[in-house]
């Protein structure tokens, strides 16, 4: 039980003290009224005695009463009625609520902390009117009255006859039949007269006189001068005099401020309660009798009888005094500090000299009668028993009296006698005297199966025990049930039960036994009462949270138990409070229904106690906690949530929004999009891909996208990146930067994704959903600014917005709403939340099993009438902060400001189509596309540039491409070369043309990959549009390749916040297997070549058809195959055959050329085509040499990034290097072969030609070239067969083989190979000679050396001829011979010289010789350190000497 501000042995003793009646005059009654009070209210708070009291028990031992009070009332002549009790019970616990500012008291318990009211002072209330209330009875003594005061004016006429008026008037209430009620405790009571002096008014001698008379007729004991009114009432009002009635009337008002007037108040009860004061004993006085006294506070009818001629105080007198005391009138008006202590001192002599005495008396003459029975044996005490109960009612059969209330006793029985005094005892505090007479009344009352006589003297008996000092016995408990068990079952008495529950409860609560309390007070709850059910339910919660290990779950359990009953009983403030206080244990530990039940249930109550916003707040939390409910009951709670929330609304209908809390909003999930919705393709047209809310995002892909705008804006800005530069991002989402405010174009819509889930099993409808924002307009090129436009979702002048009609989310459902608004005027737009009607779709319950909203689709869907208008605001948390230590140390959030966009001037907006665009190609096919750019903003746009990491897929023509092409409609197999018909004769040899890298943009400084569109005029007006070629080449591998072009515009005007846009395109191309070149280039042995110089190659370039025919590829044929260099160009085909080469599938061809140096040219590249067939493709023409120069710049940017790495190392030793450089420069070629060819296609029964061209750089003399330069190595080890094997086997083994590390230095040694191209040379001699080895034994031979220097630069060098070889092998195949003549040689060749030295070879008989024996040493002529080695010569120079 909760705590009380009393202890138990104060409640109990308070709970039964000596009552006293009181008879007033009127004229007595006037004088109390001037201070709005009767007499008995006037002497109610003076009736505790502030000192102790003594006086002597039957044995003449002196007995201390501590603390007593009495009870004087006035006499009321009405039993009260038991559905007046009820009114009154329920009054009393609905005013008295929870202190509002009152600190609750915690409770920790395990993980719970309780926030629970200490105190319960409703139940204190309840209790003690309870007790106060309760009817007299005849079984039991203690609510008698045991004296009577008898009160007149001494302003009277004639005061003594007055009180012998009085004195009759009581003795026929008490002794006349005609009135059963009140009870009194003896026939003999107690007439205590007190004269009523008023100071003010009253004469103070006369009423000295007839108080002298008093006391000459009744005895100094017996009468009182009682002097009030020492003031007059309208004087001295600005003096403080206490008011110590207004905490007892208090109470008082509560009854009787609905029993005379109608108020619509409603008991809830059951109807079984009306007979709640029913106890076997007032059947004959259960319809009150009319007479001529007050009726009883809780009487419900008006008083039907009058007044007689004695003066009594009227009835409506009572009346009126409650409604004064309701309307807050100060009591003791006319009363000073000196008249309370007046009405003190005569309660105390009233008690001292009058009621104790009596007492006194009375238990003196009970125990005469009880010891002068004690003698008599058990037979004859019988008889006497019999004898004096002689009117005993009915005999009946002892199974017969159980099942009763057991017998009536008459009031002169013996056994009532020992009752009475028992009872007189208890009241003054002899409990050990009492607990002996009630043990012994108890067995005669058993003994008589007077059932209810024995519960009473079992109950009292039980008390006394536990209030006997110094505690002699334990409290017997089992007492006290047996007492329950009978008034409930056997006497069906609820009340004198709840009493007993009552008492003993707190009697078990003070020794600690919370158990046992709880339990007793559970019992006793029954569905005859739901404020008593309630009331002990709550107790019994309280005591199972005080227990020593607190049970919380079994508190919050009986709180809901006792908040229903409340709620039933129509307490709806208490009911709420339980749930509240219940609501703190089940909450956050899974218990999702009961949490369900709870919200619901205070969501109700508040909702009644028009509580509105708790009761929004408890069905908030149904609806967005994940609900386990059926769906059904989900429908149920939101249908009641709406219905609260309408109610809300309606009071304040021009208040702010409320925030709703369906459906949920993953705020971080939320994407916004700048622009306007992408094109669909349209035929042959199709648009840019740019960037829409449909795609996924790609942290890559994005990375990627922001580098090539940076490239191309560092190109714009002469290689630095601006300081203020922003990358453009269309679609801000969780991933993307939104550290910055992003920019947004006047009048082009902002799109803001919003991602709505419906947690409820029923389906949701959102209706008229748009966005609630704010703005600030600014015109960024002014210098003020204009105020803040707040939540103007009405303003269209300055944004527009776009609504959604209607929006279904089905049950548990994710799904997002893509909202636009439309910017009129720049400023910062702050985009704040989500604002829309909330409702339900009708009849959306589940029948037989099926779900409704399968099938509910998007449309026009019934609503059930019932929808809110809020909002929800979508605020998001930005990225967590971890760059410094400080940071890293705390939690801190950086800013996220993807709803804050800043509304800029109107820029260009371009639109970007591709006509006849291929998805497939094969390697390094040739097809000529169209772009189309359309300008379709309001304002002109320029510099107008792509950017994409593979310049080398696509090329808008050079300088020399016509900028009209044919129309995109032309003939499919019209070829997007550039061909002019040969001369049959000149088929095989070179056709020579030439053409500067700056024409194609390679050389020019700027980077490849940032391509400038050429635009008529170089500038596209509004609404304007033009058509340019564009040219695309298949990527060299085979695979899916994903392209990204980046568009860059810029607007005429310059902008202070968005100085470009761009435009993004991703094209994907399936290429397949075409081609598969390699070539190499070695040094030709002729040494006359054109111009007399020595210096021509041999060039061999072996093709692989590696297609399968599964493309639909029949077969490839080589019509031309060109040379691009600025050294070295092709002179003709060694082959000499008139037709083209063909290559069915895995068919290869090897051709030979012969390559020759042409004139030195710094700026132009020199092409030289070999045509095979009868058309000539100008391959220094657009689009061949776009790719050639686009291969070669890529190839460039690879060996610029790797040389450039070695720059320091090289500086260290320069000019040792250099030397290296130009021996390594000899064995260097710069030529570039471009293969072009035409494959012939089937598909749908139809022949297609292809074009392609395939490019193969040859750098070095001797090793091989591939046009696929990265899987090289593998061709090479495993040859073609093996390699698409270990295309899927070991893809990591590319990226180690071929990535060169980069720190392997510069080779300080020449190698052998390089050094072997340092000197060409060459033997010339007759293949055969014949001699007559007859005529002359010696055979001379005249050989010539033919030296050429390969290098730049002057070349020292040495010929020894005595070198001899020893190889046996050697000797067995060729015969020895000498050389004559000088047999060393120094020479220096200049650069590129050749230099011929005669010499003479001697035979002594005939065979075959080999002539290449002599060594030749070279070394560098400025160069100290010699790099000498020996020219090897790998071919073999033979010679025949024939004899004749």
């Amino acid at each position: 039980m909760a705590q009380c501000v009393q202890s138990v042995q104060e409640f109990i003793q308070d709970s039964f003290v000596p009552l006293v009646a009181a008879l007033c005059s009127e004229e007595a009654e006037r004088l109390t009224r001037k201070n709005s009070l009767s007499f008995a209210e006037l002497v109610k708070p003076f009736c505790r005695l502030t000192s102790e009291v003594h006086m002597r028990d039957p044995n003449n031992q002196l007995h201390i009463i501590k603390n007593l009070k009495i009870a004087v009332n006035n006499i009321i002549t009405h039993p009260p009625q038991p559905g007046a009790i009820r009114k009154l019970l329920n009054d009393v616990v609905s005013v008295s609520q929870p202190a509002e500012g009152l600190v609750a008291n915690v409770i920790t318990a395990g993980d719970y902390d309780l926030n629970i009211s200490a105190t319960t002072p409703w139940f204190e209330s309840y209790r003690e009117c309870f007790l106060q209330s309760m009817p007299a009875s005849d079984h039991e003594f203690l609510n008698h009255y045991v004296a009577c005061m008898l009160v007149v004016s001494s302003s009277e006429p004639e005061p003594v006859e007055q009180f012998l008026k009085l004195s009759q008037e009581q003795h026929r209430i008490q002794h006349s039949s005609e009135y059963l009620y009140p009870k009194w405790f003896i026939p003999n009571t107690l007439k205590y007269y007190v004269l009523l002096h008023d100071v003010s008014t009253g004469e103070e001698q006369r009423a000295d006189s007839i108080y002298e008379e008093m006391k000459q007729r009744y005895g100094t004991q017996g009468c009182y001068l009682l002097k009030i009114n020492s003031r007059v009432s309208n004087r001295g009002t600005d003096e403080q005099i206490p008011d110590p009635w207004s905490q007892y009337l208090q109470k008082n008002t509560i009854q009787n401020q609905d029993c005379y007037e109608d108020c619509p108040y409603t008991v809830i009860s059951n109807k079984n309660t009306d007979h709640l004061i029913s106890d076997g004993l007032d059947s004959e006085i259960k319809d009150g009798l009319s007479n001529n006294f007050k009726t009883h506070p809780l009487q419900l009818d008006h008083p039907s009888g009058s007044l007689d001629s004695t003066d009594y105080v009227k009835a409506t007198a009572s009346l009126q005094d409650s409604k004064k005391s309701n309307c807050g009138t100060p009591h003791g008006a006319c009363l000073t500090l000196t008249d309370h202590d007046r009405i003190r001192q005569f309660i105390q002599e009233f008690t001292f000299r009058g009621l104790l005495p009596h007492i006194e008396k009375t238990i003196r003459q009970l125990n005469d009668q009880l010891i002068s029975r004690k003698g008599l044996s058990r037979s004859l005490f019988s008889a006497t028993k019999k004898w004096f109960s002689g009117s005993k009612v009915p005999e009946k059969s002892i199974n017969e009296l159980k099942n009763t209330s057991g017998l009536l006793y008459p009031p002169e029985a013996p056994e009532l006698q020992i009752r009475k005094m028992a009872d007189l005892c208890f009241l003054v505090q002899h409990y050990e005297l009492a607990y002996s007479c009630y043990h012994t009344a108890k067995k005669d009352f058993l003994n008589d199966q007077a059932m209810l006589y024995a519960a009473g003297a079992l109950e009292m008996a039980a008390v006394s025990a536990f209030l006997q000092p110094g505690a002699p016995r334990p409290y017997p408990a089992h007492y006290m049930e047996t007492a329950i068990q009978t008034y409930r079952d056997i006497c069906k008495n609820m009340v004198l039960a709840e009493r007993c529950v009552l008492l003993s409860a707190e009697i078990l609560k003070s020794q600690s036994k919370y158990s046992e309390a709880a339990a007793l007070l559970i019992r006793l709850t029954s569905e005859d009462s739901d404020l008593r059910s309630a009331l002990l339910l709550e107790q019994a919660a309280h005591c199972f949270i005080n227990m020593k290990s607190p049970m919380v779950r079994k508190f919050a359990f009986h709180m809901i138990l006792a908040g229903h009953r409340f709620s039933k009983a129509g307490q709806k403030k208490h009911a709420l409070r339980c749930y509240c206080q219940a609501m703190q244990v089940y909450k956050g530990k899974g218990w999702s229904l009961a949490e369900d039940h709870i919200n619901f249930t205070i969501g109700r109550q508040s909702f009644t106690l028009r509580q509105l916003d708790n009761a929004v707040s408890a069905f908030r939390h149904i609806l967005i906690n994940d609900s386990k409910q059926p769906p059904a009951q989900q429908g149920a709670f939101l249908r009641e949530y709406l219905y609260v929330y309408k109610n809300v609304t309606q009071l304040s209908p021009d208040g702010p929004l409320p925030q709703l809390p369906l459906p949920y909003i993953n705020s971080s999930a939320t994407r916004v999009f700048f622009g306007h919705d992408r094109r669909p393709a349209e035929g042959e047209k199709q648009a840019a891909t740019h960037v829409s809310l449909d795609q996924e995002y790609d942290s890559e892909s994005s990375q990627q996208w922001k580098e090539l705008e940076e490239q191309v804006v560092s190109v714009i800005n002469k290689g630095i990146i601006p300081s203020n530069f922003q990358p453009t991002q269309f679609c801000l989402n969780r991933y993307s930067d939104n550290s910055r405010f992003p920019l947004a174009v006047i009048e082009e819509p902002v799109t803001v994704e919003v991602s709505f889930r419906n947690p409820l099993k029923v389906p949701l409808l959102l209706t008229d959903v748009s966005l609630l924002w704010k703005f600030q307009p600014k015109d960024f090129n002014a210098k003020h600014d204009v105020e803040t436009k707040e939540l103007g979702a009405c303003d269209d002048d300055m944004i527009g917005a776009e609504a959604i009609a209607e929006f279904l989310i089905n049950s548990e459902e994710t799904k997002v709403a893509r909202l636009k608004l439309f910017p009129h005027q720049t400023g910062e737009l702050h985009i704040l939340g989500v604002v829309y009607n909330l409702g339900t779709v009708q009849g959306a319950v589940t029948l037989d099993g099926i779900d409704p909203s399968i099938g509910l689709q998007t449309g026009k869907f019934v609503s059930n009438g019932l929808s809110v208008r809020g909002r929800q605001d979508l605020e998001i948390q930005g990225p967590r902060l971890n760059n410094t230590k400080e940071e890293k140390t705390s939690i801190k959030y950086g800013p996220d400001r993807r709803l804050d966009p800043i509304i800029t001037e109107e820029m260009p907006l371009l639109e970007v189509f591709f006509i006849n665009f291929p998805t497939g190609l094969l390697c390094g096919e040739i097809r000529k596309a169209y772009v189309e750019f359309v300008n379709v903003s309001k304002c002109p746009l320029t510099a107008l540039k792509v950017v994409s990491k593979h310049p080398e897929f696509f090329t808008f023509g050079g300088n020399t491409a016509v900028l009209t092409p044919l129309s995109p409609s032309a003939s499919e197999n019209c070829s997007a070369y550039k061909t002019v018909v040969t001369d049959p004769t000149s088929v095989r040899t070179a056709l020579l043309s030439s053409a500067s890298s700056v024409d194609f943009g390679v050389g020019t400084g700027g980077q490849p990959e940032v391509i400038h569109v050429p635009l008529p005029d170089a500038v596209l007006l509004p609404g304007a549009s033009v058509q340019l070629p564009m040219w695309l080449r298949g990527p060299d591998e085979e695979g899916v390749h994903e392209i990204n072009f980046l568009f860059y515009y810029e607007s005429i005007k310059r902008h202070s916040k968005m100085c470009h846009r761009v435009l993004r395109h991703t094209a994907v191309i399936c290429t397949s297997r075409s081609l598969h070149i390699r070539a190499t280039v070695c040094r030709s042995n002729a040494l006359e070549g054109e111009e007399g110089r020595g210096d021509n190659m041999l060039v061999f370039v072996d093709v692989e058809n590696i297609n399968t025919s599964e493309t639909g590829v029949k077969e490839f044929h080589i019509v031309q195959v060109s040379s691009n260099s600025k050294h070295w160009k092709l002179q003709k085909s060694v082959i000499s055959e008139d037709k083209d080469t063909k290559l069915a599938s895995r068919e290869r061809a090897k051709l030979c050329f012969k390559a020759v140096r042409c004139k030195n040219s710094e700026e132009n590249y020199t092409f030289a085509d070999i045509v095979f067939g009868n058309e000539q493709i100008i391959s220094s023409a657009s689009p061949c040499a776009d790719f050639f120069f686009q291969s070669l710049s890529s190839e460039f940017k690879r060996t610029h990034v790797q040389s450039h790495a070695h720059a320091s190392q090289r500086a260290a030793k320069q000019s040792f290097d250099e030397t290296v450089r130009l021996i390594q420069q000899c064995s260097e070629v710069d030529l570039n072969i471009v293969v072009l060819w035409k494959a012939y296609v089937v598909e749908d029964n139809k022949q297609l030609i292809l074009e392609g061209q395939h490019h193969v750089a040859l750098n070095t003399v001797g090793k091989e070239a591939f046009s696929f330069p990265q899987k090289q190595g593998f061709k090479k080890i495993l040859g073609n067969s093996d390699w698409e094997d270990l295309e899927q086997e070991l893809p990591e083994m590319v990226l180690l083989k071929f990535f060169r590390p980069e720190n392997t230095p510069v080779p300080a040694r020449p190698t052998p190979e390089q050094l072997s191209n340092l000197i060409k040379t060459s033997l010339r001699y007759p293949e055969s000679f014949n001699h007559s080895f007859h005529q002359k034994s010696l055979c001379l031979v005249p050989v010539t050396l033919l030296l050429s220097n390969c290098s730049q630069a002057v070349v020292d060098v040495m010929i020894d001829l005595r070198h001899k070889t020893t190889s046996p092998e050697a000797l067995e195949i060729h015969g020895s011979f000498t050389w004559l003549g000088q047999t060393q040689y120094k020479l220096q060749l200049k650069s590129q010289e050749v230099y011929s030295l005669q010499l003479k070879a001697c035979f002594v008989h005939t065979g075959v010789y080999n002539l290449g024996t002599p060594r030749v040493f070279a070394k560098l002529a400025n160069q100290v350190t010699l790099f000498e080695t020996s020219q090897q010569n790998s071919m073999p120079a033979l010679i025949i000497i024939n004899n004749i």
